[in-house]
Parts: structure tokens; C-alpha cells; sequence
């Protein structure tokens, strides 16, 4: 029985492990030369186009809110929580509807 258990261990180690490179022959090339095969070229931009220009730059910063872009996003979020509560069975829904105050 030890002697199977060694010889599927062996098995696997060899599957497993990288092999040592030994069925590679020495005079062999590398690689075959094709001649006729068209070599990649990079395009190349102009110095002043890679540049960026005061004019070219948004001078306002994204992270930075308006008061209505502020005031959308928490009304945003109020919905977004309320629908959330809805799911799991909490009523927070909207006060007034359409002008109507709603009981709560």
C-alpha cells in the first residue's frame, strides 16, 4: 500500500510542480525570423497638443456642491430611506401629498 500511495504522490507532485526544462533542445531558435511581418508603431502627438492650457481647464471643482444640488441630494436620500423603511414594513413615508397632509 506505501508503495502506491508514493507513486500517485509522485504523480501528482509531477502534474503539479513546474517541469526542469530538460526536453528543450540547445541548438534549437528561439523563435522563427519573419521578415515580411509589420512592426507596431506608436503615433506620436505634438508637444503643444500633449499639453493642457489654462483656457482648456474646467477652473470648477466636482466635489463642490450648489445649495440646489445639495438640497436634491438630501431629498434624494430622504426618498431613498423612506422606500428602504417601506420594505422592512416602517411607515415614514411623505407627510403631505399633492397638498394634503396625510395622517401618520
Amino acid at each position: 500500500m506505501r508503495k502506491h500511495s508514493a507513486w500517485i504522490f509522485e504523480l501528482l507532485l509531477r502534474a503539479l510542480l513546474p517541469g526542469k526544462g530538460r526536453h528543450r533542445s540547445g541548438d534549437a531558435p528561439s523563435t522563427p525570423e519573419h521578415p515580411d511581418t509589420p512592426t507596431l508603431s506608436i503615433p506620436r502627438v505634438p508637444a503643444e497638443q500633449r499639453l493642457l492650457r489654462g483656457e482648456d481647464v474646467a477652473l470648477i471643482r466636482p466635489y463642490i456642491l450648489t445649495p440646489q444640488e445639495r438640497q436634491e441630494r438630501r431629498l434624494q436620500r430622504a426618498r431613498r430611506r423612506a422606500l428602504w423603511l417601506a420594505v422592512h414594513g416602517v411607515d415614514a413615508g411623505p407627510r403631505w401629498i399633492h397638498g394634503v397632509e396625510v395622517a401618520g
